[in-house]
């Protein structure tokens, strides 16, 4: 069940929110989580199995593990981490592995073509962060296995994140409090998300599509398709955690934010501490600090990078496109941090940020390409002159896309926001918006609605990871 379709708007969420808040507190957790397992099934139903195996591994390991001692302590980590991340392995990466061995040794081993479970690289790595955390001792283990299983399953944020941690939630899985101002807070960022969903990312999605069929490329056209791609991804990712944040106020619990106008940035450093977060301070906090962090020799520090950002690629995708991307963002950052602070700070703002949105850009059409062949052909098309400057083609869907592309443009920055609150930050301001906003809001409403009532397919991006 995709958040941005009628049948979840009008019809699932006004279903277990009226419930939700006629129950007491004592029953709110069995019925959230009941719609979680629900709201799951309804799109995996074979797989739902799965998830429920990892939940009672997180359960029964995080059990022994606070009460075990040495050796046995760790052990009991070991095979929480070992089975969560072997339903991971196994559906994702079994194929990949395959049809690799089958490159590097001539065989002619069948793939499985397993269908990739919906959201599992998300609650694998939220169950695997409370097992460390209750081994290091960060938070004791849950005793209510209810409360556990509707943090790794609940369904604002399973499919596509943010990754929430256990010890972001904990309080609130045991008490919180439904406001009317959290509600409204809540429904408006729900709103905003969906339309940054289906009002732009929906619409460069189709421009992706367009230029994928056709027969007349030029390299204007691969242009307009690498900055279409990246306005799509990050209006269609940032749009479900908007929504995924949203619906978690709705039910009162606070998820931690995944984007900050990443565009903004001024470099690769920066642009990774503002586009999802909560994955990098995953990798963070349970890989590259463990590993020694940057504080371990260089060629030491290196090999941190460059494994944590291998494995962020591969987390992504089983494909070597995904960790090339990943590899190239490492080498990225190795570069920026070997280049002394006085050289940097001496280059203008505007290069800065031109030659981030451009590594950018060059990264997300290796991340979209259909394998490592697929990549090389757009990169070429881009920089190389196999195909002529423009094309009729071309120059018909930049006139027909502009307008959304540069409104898409000033959206992904904080330009709009900023006008927004400085308009509302007088008296006269606070009073209007009392009644603009939610008539704006009504109208986004609306407008996403209306797109959607044709019932066309819209999945978000992150699904497939």
């Amino acid at each position: 069940m995709l958040f941005s379709s009628i049948t979840f708007i009008f019809v699932f969420l006004p279903t277990v929110l009226a419930v939700y808040y006629i129950l007491p507190m004592r029953a709110k957790n069995l019925w959230l989580l009941a719609a979680s397992l629900f709201f799951y099934f309804y799109g995996e139903p074979k797989y739902l199995i799965l998830m429920l195996a990892v939940i009672a591994s997180s359960y029964v390991f995080g059990l022994i593990t606070e009460r075990a001692k040495g050796k046995a302590r760790k052990a009991a980590l070991s095979m929480s981490v070992i089975i969560s991340l072997s339903f991971l392995i196994f559906f994702k990466y079994t194929d990949f592995f395959i049809l690799t061995a089958n490159s590097l040794f001539g065989s002619s081993l069948d793939p499985l073509r397993l269908a990739l479970p919906i959201g599992i690289s998300f609650y694998t790595f939220q169950a695997i962060s409370y097992n460390i955390d209750v081994y290091r001792g960060d938070t004791p283990a849950q005793k209510n296995i209810i409360n556990l299983a509707l943090y790794i399953s609940l369904f604002p944020q399973l499919v596509a994140g943010p990754i929430v941690r256990y010890t972001d939630i904990a309080r609130e899985l045991k008490n919180r409090r439904c406001t009317l101002d959290g509600f409204s807070c809540g429904a408006r960022r729900f709103v905003i998300g969906l339309s940054k969903k289906v009002l732009f990312a929906n619409t460069f999605g189709t421009l992706c599509e367009t230029f994928r069929a056709s027969d007349d490329k030029s390299v204007l056209f691969f242009w307009i398709y690498a900055v279409a791609f990246t306005l799509q991804i990050y209006f269609d990712f940032s749009g479900y955690s908007d929504m995924a944040i949203g619906l978690g106020r709705m039910f009162g619990f606070s998820f931690p934010e995944n984007f900050r106008y990443p565009f903004i940035s001024k470099s690769v450093t920066e642009f990774w501490r503002r586009w999802h977060i909560s994955l990098g301070s995953w990798f963070r906090d349970y890989v590259y600090i463990p590993m020694g962090g940057n504080r371990v020799s260089k060629p030491r520090f290196f090999f941190n990078i460059l494994t944590v950002w291998f494995l962020t690629g591969f987390w992504h995708g089983a494909d070597w496109n995904f960790i090339i991307w990943g590899l190239y963002f490492a080498a990225l950052l190795l570069a920026e941090k070997s280049i002394p602070a006085k050289i940097k700070d001496k280059v203008p703002p505007i290069i800065s940020h031109a030659y981030l949105m451009l590594v950018v850009v060059i990264g997300f059409v290796i991340f979209n390409a259909d394998g490592i062949g697929s990549a090389a052909a757009d990169l070429a098309g881009m920089f190389s002159g196999k195909y002529p400057l423009y094309s009729e083609t071309a120059l018909y869907y930049l006139r027909s896309y502009l307008i959304p592309l540069a409104i898409g443009a000033v959206g992904s920055t904080p330009i709009i926001k900023t006008a927004g609150e400085k308009l509302v930050s007088g008296r006269l301001g606070s009073k209007a918006a009392v009644i603009l906003e939610p008539v704006f809001i009504l109208i986004l409403l609306t407008a996403a609605s209306a797109y959607l009532i044709d019932g066309s397919y819209n999945p978000f991006l992150y699904f497939r990871f």
